[in-house]
This record gives structure tokens, sequence and C-alpha cells, in this order.
């Protein structure tokens, strides 16, 4: 299963219609081919999909929709997904969700309406008043400008609120899942953006820990009864240890966190899925983050359409992406937007770094008057220290 496009209408956090898309929209040169993964006929996806804007401009909200998606398509209940809280105590939250079926060369759309229902002990609870299930056959679809037209569609499935195995906040589409059993690979590190510890077991790959730390020989999570760690340093004695939160006495930040994030990256591009990360280039510095990148750009290691899907404040990992079409600008105004990039710079050509930084996109830096009055207050205070 691979999401071609999420739209979502009604967050209350969000100023407008939300329109994520995953297939790449504009023209594709032979070149480009090599590092986008084909569905079927002219319809490619891309494998990295960016998310950039300054703080608080909306960039893990962002995160938070697209994975609440997928949950949905998991057969997940509404009221177990953490990300349920970008819901609001709203009535109306429509998400309409494309994707593609591999297993049987379909097209669904998946048309979900989800309301409030009432507080409890734990946090608001949420049902789906309504809900439809759509495909149509991908032989059918000759070309990109029809790929998301459902006039004609069958519909497949359609919920009566009457069914009597199947919880009000849990989706449809789990009967189309268990027929076909085309669920998709999904790993979220959303909860670890500011967490540095490895929740693992077994053997590290020996290549994962010398790219990021030579000096190490060895790193193994056992499973046995006090779930021991082994690490080994290059001359040096093993040290045991019992609790993850230890080895931050003896791995920097970032050999932590890019064992964490290599090890999953490898399981996705291995089974084809999708992993969210959120602030990628959080305690890395910037080659190892274009590593990460290039991994999922390449078709030689990304042969089953791993996604990864991410947001940064860095305007030089831009640059990482030859097309506009994956890249999605935030912006916080009286509300969230999310633009992409394609429809903001028509231009592949221009370096993407200097556009995000020229000002010319707006709302992608802090104000100059905001830079001006923090001056002015840092001026003032260490003017009045010193007198």
């Amino acid at each position: 299963m691979k999401l071609l496009k999420i739209e979502v209408d009604g967050l209350p956090l969000f100023k407008e219609k939300i329109d994520i898309c995953f297939f790449a929209q504009q023209r594709i040169s032979e070149e480009q081919r090599d590092y986008l993964y084909p569905l079927f006929s002219t319809v490619f996806l891309n494998t990295t999909n960016v998310f950039a804007g300054i703080n608080a401009s909306g960039k893990t909200t962002s995160l938070k929709v697209i994975l609440l998606a997928l949950q949905l398509l998991l057969n997940r209940p509404i009221n177990d997904i953490r990300e349920k809280d970008i819901l609001g105590q709203t009535d109306n939250v429509v998400f309409n969700i494309f994707y593609y079926s591999e297993s049987t060369a379909e097209i669904c759309k998946l048309e979900t309406n989800i309301a409030f229902k009432k507080m409890a002990s734990e946090g608001p609870v949420y049902r789906i008043v309504s809900e439809k299930l759509w495909g149509k056959k991908a032989t059918k679809i000759t070309s990109r400008t029809h790929l998301l037209d459902f006039g004609d569609a069958e519909l497949l499935i359609e919920r009566n609120n009457q069914e009597k195995f199947l919880a009000d906040d849990i989706s449809i589409i789990i009967a189309k899942n268990k027929e076909i059993n085309d669920i998709p690979e999904v790993i979220s590190l959303l909860d670890f953006t500011n967490i540095n510890i490895l929740p693992f077991k077994g053997k590290i790959p020996a290549e994962i820990i010398a790219y990021l730390d030579p000096s190490i020989e060895y790193l193994i999570f056992e499973n046995d009864e006090r779930h021991s760690i082994h690490l080994k340093f290059k001359e040096g004695n093993e040290l045991v240890l019992f609790n993850p939160i230890e080895l931050n006495k003896y791995l920097s930040s970032g050999t932590i966190r890019g064992i964490f994030i290599f090890t999953l990256a490898l399981d996705i591009l291995q089974k084809g899925g999708y992993i969210l990360v959120d602030e990628l280039e959080n305690h890395f510095n910037k080659e190892i983050v274009c590593t990460i990148i290039r991994f999922f750009k390449s078709y030689k290691l990304n042969k089953n359409g791993g996604t990864l899907i991410y947001s940064t404040h860095y305007p030089e990992l831009l640059d990482e992406n030859d097309r506009n079409d994956n890249i999605f600008i935030t912006k916080n105004h009286g509300g969230i937007t999310v633009e992409n990039l394609r429809d903001l710079l028509k231009r592949n050509d221009l370096k993407k770094s200097d556009v995000y930084q020229s000002g010319i996109l707006t709302g992608t830096a802090p104000s100059y008057n905001s830079y001006i009055d923090l001056k002015r207050k840092f001026e003032s205070n260490i003017t009045s220290l010193k007198e």
C-alpha cells in the first residue's frame, strides 16, 4: 500500500484544507527516474518528503496529520492513536486518503468523517460518523491528470453504523485489509525528537557503528532476563550495562541517534513502508543527515519504495532535493498552512536553500522587526547592567 495523497478539512489548528501529495507531479526527466519509485505507467513516488519552516510553524503538527492518516489505514482505533490530539473537539474533520494497492493494482480513495464524541478521564473520545471506500483499476489510468478522479469509480464499502463487530472509531478499511493483507510498515520517531535512547534487541550491524563511531568494536542488546547491553570499544574491556540510558555516559548523542535511525531506516528500506522523523538534523552533522536522505533516494537501495518523511529547520538540507514537489513549506499566521514548493516556485534549477533564505517565499525566517526588537532588548539589559 502506497500513499498517493492526503486531503484533510476541518482541523482546528489549520487555516485551510491540507493537501499533501506523495507522487511526483512535475515533469520527470530520465535522470530523475533513478531516485523516484515507479508505481505504474507514468506515476512515480517521491521517496523523500520534507517539511521546512521556522519554529512553531506547524512542521510537527503536519507530520502528525500524516501519521494519523497512516494509522487509520493500519486499522488502529482513533482513540488509541496518540496523534488524535490534532482533532481538537471538533464535530467535523474529513480525511480523504488516496492510496495505491500494489497487490491488486488498484487505486483507492477512503473518505472518513470524524467527530468529537465526549470527554472521558483519559481525554476526548472520537467516533467515525460516516465513511466510504472507492476503488478503480490502475490499468485504466493512462496519465497523472486523471489519477485521483473518482467520478465513475466503484463504491467498494460504505459505513452504515449498523456493523455489529466494528467499533465506531475503527475504519471500514479493516475489511479490505483482511481480504488482501496489504498494510504498510510504519515507523514513527515523533516521540523521540528530544529523547535519545536505544530500545533495541540483538546486535547492531557493525557497519552502522563503524560509520558513526569507529572506536566501538561492538554493541549487543541481549534478550536475557536482565536485558543486558554489551558495549566494547577497541583496545578496551567489555562493558555490561542494564539500562539503555547508561549508554549516554559512553556514546555521543549523535552516535545514539544515528544507530537508532539507521537501524530503523534499514528495516523500512528492506520492507518498503514509511518512517517519520521530526527534526532529522538533531545531533547530526550535515553529512550524516544527507547520507540518510541519499539512501532513500537510491534506486539500488530502495527497491521497495520505502519513504522517508521528515521535518527540518535547516534550509541547506533542501538542496538534497532535486525536485520542488516533495518539499512542503509550513507557516503559522492565524492558523497553520502547508504549501508545496512546486506551487510557490516554478523553477527547479534554483538552489533551494538560497530561495528559502532570501525571503521570496515569505514567512520562512523570523521577521526583521522581531530581530530588531530582540537586539534592542539585549542592548538595553546589558547597558543597564554595566551602568
